[in-house]
């Protein structure tokens, strides 16, 4: 095994290109659940119909866990829109359609969306009421059995030279409403202070979708909670204030 090119790397993960495989090696705090949930999950998506990189291997290195996939040719949305910033729109359309195609998909097996969010909200560092108010508004919106990729962005999509899509990094997929999905690629976009990028993928993905903007917004409260019990200080103060300022209705 190679570990010598390095392709990207986390605070908490390391990823390395080995010829044609993909080793993603995870920190030593990382739970042996979470990493075979992770490969399981996608394999889980190899059944559908989505381009995604197969799941090779799971195995330790140095007391590391690390899940090995194929390696995939390409280049990121992400890259192809910071090379060309003059297209960014048609990369943005390009990103809703190929999740229009996850949410088309039906994976029975895979964890629940309102669980899990249910879940991680009452982890959150918010106050009991605003949590119970935020597991009420929950409950109530409408339960669906979609794919939900659960960190759709650009980074996320490879484009091989001959134009073929994969999808990468399915650790958090679920089942569940779409729209809550694309609440959390908005939020995506708006950590990343790329609010021009922000307008432009809701409308997108409003219109593709047949999906009033008001209906995706009344996700976002609930998402923003869900999400801020992770990432760095400055990212959880602005979900926060999602969810203390923000009331779709």
């Amino acid at each position: 095994m190679n570990l010598d090119n390095v392709i990207a790397k986390r605070s908490n993960k390391t990823i390395y290109r080995d010829g044609d495989r993909v080793i993603k090696m995870f920190g030593k705090d990382y739970s042996k659940a979470d990493i075979l949930n992770e490969a399981l999950n996608q394999a889980r998506v190899e059944e559908s119909e989505l381009n995604v990189p197969k799941v090779l291997e799971v195995t330790m290195v140095d007391g590391c866990w690390a899940i090995i996939t194929e390696y995939i040719d390409g280049k990121t949305l992400d890259a192809l829109m910071m090379e060309d910033p003059s297209g960014r729109d048609k990369y943005i359309d390009k990103l809703v359609d190929i999740q229009m195609e996850v949410h088309a998909q039906k994976l029975p097996l895979l964890t629940n969306h309102r669980d899990k969010m249910f879940g991680k909200i009452s982890q959150a560092d918010f106050d009991p009421m605003t949590k119970y108010e935020l597991q009420t508004h929950l409950n109530g919106m409408p339960r669906h059995n979609k794919v939900c990729h659960g960190d759709f962005r650009p980074s996320n999509i490879i484009i091989t030279p001959e134009g073929k899509h994969y999808i990468l990094d399915w650790a958090h997929v679920t089942k569940g409403n779409a729209s809550a999905d694309a609440a959390r690629s908005y939020l995506v976009f708006l950590l990343k202070k790329e609010t021009s990028e922000a307008e432009y993928y809701m409308k997108a993905f409003c219109k593709k979708s047949d999906t009033p903007r008001a209906y995706v917004e009344r996700w976002l409260r609930i998402v923003a909670a869900s999400q801020s019990v992770k990432g760095n200080q400055e990212e959880r103060e602005f979900l926060s204030r999602i969810v203390n300022v923000v009331d779709f209705r």
